[in-house]
């Protein structure tokens, strides 16, 4: 695995200090107070990690999205080619971490094997950065699904590792009513891709999330949701998944 050598040369300056160096790329491990989700084992898949019980769900447990040898690093990974999902059920067997979190530093590495492989990864259980190959429209990979156009250029191709390196904030509310919107950071294999791009509503409908189905998926609520991963009959690979939580006490998510 190469350790990358990014090193982003300013404090983050979003209330808080996380570090005065941020590091992100494919390889990039968990920093302090971070925690791993998936280190490629299927004891921590299946310790950590569940099925979203979405409408669509179809998938029961244990868990059944196949574990497989990295074809780079020879390491392990598991695939979100399950079963339930095949023909591209969208919703029938999404994993979400069984923890839950409002603001976050997210890190996901996917590598799809063959062409036009599709998964996503959902913010809060909400808000989809897509992982979809071939498609560079708002729809298509890294985008901030429906909101901005996928940064395509970043992407290192089919069989290869890439890194999602995400600083998420939640969306703001006051007695209950919505005061800000949610918003993310995003570096995509090392390069900033979306800053402070702020996010409209939860799209897809009811089985892409939480939310997803109220008022047309501009309902959003205060509910704290997990990391979701999509299955939709595709053969994305997915390893050193890692989360840190935050407190975000400015509007920005800039790092």
């Amino acid at each position: 695995m190469n350790i990358p050598t990014l090193l982003l040369p300013a404090a983050l300056s979003i209330g808080i200090s996380i570090t005065a160096y941020a590091q992100v790329g494919v390889g990039t491990k968990a920093p302090k107070g971070a925690t791993v989700y998936f280190d490629g084992t299927q004891k921590m898949r299946d310790a950590k990690w569940t099925y979203w019980d979405g409408p669509g769900r179809v998938a029961t447990l244990p868990i059944k999205w196949p574990m497989a040898t990295d074809p780079v690093d020879g390491g392990p990974v598991m695939t979100s080619n399950d079963p339930a999902s095949a023909g591209g059920k969208y919703g029938s067997a999404d994993l979400v971490t069984k923890d839950t979190f409002k603001d976050a530093r997210i890190h996901v590495e996917f590598l799809i094997p063959t062409a036009g492989g599709n998964s996503g990864v959902y913010l809060q259980n909400r808000y989809e950065i897509q992982v979809l190959d071939g498609d560079s429209t708002a729809h298509g990979m890294a985008a901030v699904i429906n909101e901005e156009a996928a940064p395509y250029s970043a992407y290192n191709g089919l069989g290869k590792w890439n890194a999602y390196d995400i600083i998420f904030r939640a969306a703001r509310f006051t007695n209950g009513k919505l005061t800000e919107q949610p918003m993310v950071t995003m570096y995509f294999n090392g390069k900033k891709v979306h800053t402070n791009k702020s996010i409209s509503q939860v799209w897809g409908g009811p089985k892409s999330g939480i939310d997803g189905g109220n008022d047309g998926g501009k309902g959003i609520t205060d509910t704290p949701g997990g990391l979701k991963l999509q299955a939709e009959g595709h053969n994305v690979m997915y390893r050193n998944v890692w989360i840190k939580p935050l407190s975000l006490t400015t509007a920005s998510t800039d790092f």
